[in-house]
């Protein structure tokens, strides 16, 4: 009997320390400027996730490229397929994109999607959907309905955009990039570069810049963008934010305005990527400047504001994601505007996709890979 419980003894110390390397291995603990953080791994094996959205019962929608959806739950860290998604045109940077709850989903089940959508003739272009989520049998989108859907499709593979945010009317902001073709940026009858403002429905609102469609189409809300990927609204200060590529360098933060003109391609801070100048320089009358830009670029995807209270030293920062310098970056600001930056978790998780502050508490990324992460942050105290 004693000879029994020794080696039941040893066994039960060797899966405690199994264990302990198991959970070491998916959190790791970082010191930043202002905070020490923890970031967890919460789901792997992600095929290229690109946007995500918690719902109301703490699980997770996570969107993949190829055009696949995974509900993942944090706290039994599974995931399961999701059903019914929209037949996307999965190439480059097209495909699956950005998912969204509507900000009454307890009362109506409807989530939000951009996607490549795929031309009967050739190519595709970014496209917005409502769907209803249901959990049982399994999880599914139902009601799949079409909100919009750019009208001049290219074969190019690249700057579809595309995020969603509401304003705190519950208007829907979509960003669309110019589609690889820079002069579309300009062209006030061409979605292609431009900040769209809908309602749920699809319709355009009334206060839209230019609502009667004869200066440029009703759902514009601003133009002259070139591949914005990342969107956030501050309900607090009712205000839009985004984050776009540039070339090289020039990626920029706007706070965009109705009917302003951004620029994109006549002025940037960046160069071709050949090194020749772009349009004009980096200012012009009658153009807006950006809020804040990078150069060299970072490759910026995915921006929020922290709201949550589980690292206060961040509240109130605004964080986006970086692809091609694969960092989180952090943002102060003060006044409205961009007073300091620091860049954390540098090559530490790959190319950073999507940055949301959801209301658990927690600030949570995904990365854009093959075998792309889900991540959860939060303090080390």
């Amino acid at each position: 009997m004693r000879k029994f419980i020794q080696v039941l003894s040893f066994s039960s110390l060797f899966l405690l320390l199994t264990t302990n390397v198991y959970s070491q291995a998916k959190q790791q603990i970082f010191k930043t400027e202002k905070a020490t953080i923890k970031v967890e791994k919460i789901a792997v094996d992600l095929k290229n996730p690109w946007g995500m959205t918690m719902l109301p019962d703490g699980t997770i929608l996570v969107t993949e490229r190829p055009g696949t959806i995974k509900l993942i739950d944090p706290k039994t860290q599974t995931k399961q397929n999701v059903d019914g998604a929209p037949k996307v045109w999965a190439q480059r940077q097209g495909g699956l994109l950005d998912i969204a709850a509507d900000p009454n989903f307890s009362e109506n089940k409807t989530v939000y999607l951009t996607f490549s959508d795929p031309s009967s003739i050739r190519g595709a272009g970014t496209s917005v959907a409502s769907a209803t989520f249901e959990i049982i049998p399994t999880p599914r989108l139902t009601n799949l309905k079409s909100l919009f859907s750019m009208k001049n499709k290219t074969s190019s593979g690249v700057h579809f955009g595309s995020r969603i945010a509401f304003d705190n009317n519950d208007n829907i902001f979509i960003t669309v990039g110019d589609r690889g073709k820079s002069s579309r940026a300009q062209d006030p009858f061409d979605t292609a570069g431009k900040i769209l403002r809908i309602k749920k429905d699809g319709s355009i609102p009334l206060d839209n810049p230019y609502a009667d469609g004869k200066k440029a189409l009703p759902e514009i809300w601003s133009i002259g963008h070139r591949n914005p990927q990342g969107a956030t609204f501050n309900k607090e200060t009712n205000q839009l934010w985004t984050v776009a590529h540039g070339a090289r360098g020039g990626d920029e933060i706007n706070t965009p305005k109705a009917g302003k003109n951004y620029g994109w391609p006549k002025i940037s801070y960046g160069t071709k990527y050949s090194g020749a100048k772009i349009g004009i320089g980096t200012k012009a009358k009658g153009l807006e400047q950006p809020l804040y830009f990078w150069d060299p670029s970072i490759a910026p995807s995915g921006l929020d504001f922290y709201s949550g209270n589980l690292i206060p030293e961040w509240k109130g920062n605004l964080f986006a994601g970086a692809l091609k310098s694969q960092l989180l970056t952090r943002l102060e600001i003060k006044g409205g505007k961009i007073i300091h930056e620091e860049q954390i978790l540098e090559s530490k998780f790959g190319r950073i996709r999507d940055v949301r502050s959801f209301p658990d508490g927690a600030l949570w990324l995904i990365t854009d890979d093959s075998d792309g992460e889900l991540l959860r942050i939060t303090s080390a105290q």
